[in-house]
């Protein structure tokens, strides 16, 4: 399964289960193939490498919110991914590298219930 399937599942999942929090859920646009224009555009509104693929803004057990990068069984984590991991953490956020469907979703499940 490509993590493109597996984050489209896992955000219909969560329309279904976390309804409220899904509203403000979103998704970082990293992976989408450019034209070098297209990037050079992107790139000046700000778009930046390594940020996790999703966050999940809402604020739980003292975090500001959870991010998590997404990865299919057998994908690496960059080592520019692991520094907006690092980063995100130290600015008071809960931000994780999940390996599939079901690690995300228990992520997402533990750190909504508390």
């Amino acid at each position: 399964m490509k993590e493109h399937d597996i984050q489209v599942a896992l955000m219909k999942w969560m329309a279904l289960q976390h309804k409220e929090a899904f509203k403000v859920t979103y998704a970082t646009p990293n992976a989408a193939k450019r034209t070098p224009r297209q990037g050079a555009y992107m790139k000046a509104e700000g778009l930046k490498s390594g940020v996790p693929d999703i966050c999940v803004a809402v604020s739980r057990k003292g975090f500001g919110a959870l991010y998590i990068e997404l990865k299919r069984k057998g994908g690496k984590l960059t080592p520019n991914q692991a520094e907006w991991i690092t980063n995100l953490t130290e600015a008071g956020n809960m931000a994780v590298l999940c390996v599939g469907f079901d690690a995300a979703k228990d992520m997402i499940d533990s750190y909504l219930k508390g």
